[in-house]
């Protein structure tokens, strides 16, 4: 593994755990040149899951694009890093086990929701806003207020992510 930091590819491993529920190795490595510290993720590559997108399109399912999304929605929110990684490792979970060759950009955008609803209500409406192309503040208004109705649950306050 090169080093991120000096370009040498001479490092050992100083430690090894799995991660993201078990669809990772997490590996700290130390640079033999420069001494600093780094980590890698090992994943499974299993025969490449295609998404196929709204005009038909299949392109290969992104661990990043997916962490990315989630990400996005919970920016400056007060939620635990710890509780974003959570919720990116469910979804993806929930879609590895549950397909196999393709899957429905339609379906990752559901569980994604699902995830969120349940983690920070801002969130969840951040993301639905996108997803569900809000043209609106009337769109944004109907969806807050569904949101709203199912009570004060899914939202991590400020003292819980401390």
């Amino acid at each position: 593994m090169r080093c991120p930091f000096c370009k040498n590819d001479d490092d050992k491993v100083i430690d090894s755990r799995s991660a993201g529920g078990g669809l990772a190795i997490r590996r700290r490595r130390e640079c033999n040149r420069c001494g600093r510290r780094f980590t890698t993720y090992e994943r499974v590559e299993k025969s490449p899951l295609k998404v196929v997108k709204k005009n038909g399109r299949r392109e290969p399912f992104e661990h990043k694009k997916l962490a990315s999304g989630i990400e996005k929605a919970c920016h400056k929110l007060p939620i635990p890093t710890e509780k974003i990684k959570e919720a990116i490792d469910t979804v993806e979970r929930a879609i590895l086990d549950e397909y196999e060759v393709e899957v429905d950009a339609r379906v990752i955008g559901e569980k994604v929701m699902d995830v969120l609803k349940r983690l920070n209500h801002v969130a969840y409406i951040r993301f639905a806003s996108v997803y569900r192309e809000f043209r609106d503040a009337a769109d944004f208004v109907r969806e807050a207020r569904k949101v709203a109705e199912t009570g004060g649950g899914g939202v991590v306050r400020k003292e819980e992510s401390r």
